[in-house]
């Protein structure tokens, strides 16, 4: 145990890494197929993939805590992240967004990390996020912020660009 961390062995790390970016990568997947087709069976295989993602993840958090970037690496622990937006239960979001601000506190998780976990479940609870993160896809536009007032400085202090770009950029890529 490090600094009252749990540590995780090398090779442990390193496959606890492999397998949650392989998991990210099946989810785009499941995710460009759907897109591709909208089926019901391709829907469901979607599903199906986030739900087992999600069950893989909660058994490593349950394991190891939140796989952080100084225990996997940051490809490993953004993939960790991704499952967790992905996941359909908003309750174990909740418990691994408190586990991320922790981490992120103690300098071991990127800090735009907890500011995408902390937005998503502000949003799914029905509350104002704070780094405006969420984007209606019906509207196109950032779902309810908190102080939209200092919003692009809540983004600056946890390295997000102002929301106008980020906006710019989804306008661009869309």
């Amino acid at each position: 145990m490090r600094e009252g961390h749990p540590t995780v062995l090398p090779a442990l790390a390193t496959a606890l890494a492999r397998e949650l970016v392989r998991r990210v990568d099946e989810d785009h997947r499941a995710t460009g197929e759907a897109h591709r087709s909208p089926t019901p069976a391709a829907r469901h295989r979607l599903a199906k993939c986030r739900a087992g993602n999600a069950d893989a993840l909660r058994a490593i958090v349950r394991r190891h805590a939140w796989p952080t970037a100084d225990q996997v690496g940051a490809p490993a622990s953004t993939a960790a992240l991704m499952i967790l937006l992905h996941a359909p239960d908003l309750a174990f979001q909740v418990v691994c967004r408190d586990l991320i601000a922790q981490a992120v506190a103690d300098g071991r998780c990127p800090a735009p990390h907890h500011a995408y976990i902390a937005d998503h479940c502000a949003v799914e609870l029905g509350q104002p996020q704070f780094y405006g993160t969420r984007i209606d896809p019906v509207t196109c536009c950032p779902y309810p912020v908190r102080r939209p007032e200092t919003l692009d400085e809540r983004r600056r202090d946890v390295g997000l660009a102002p929301l106008a770009e980020q906006m710019r950029s989804l306008r661009l890529s869309g």
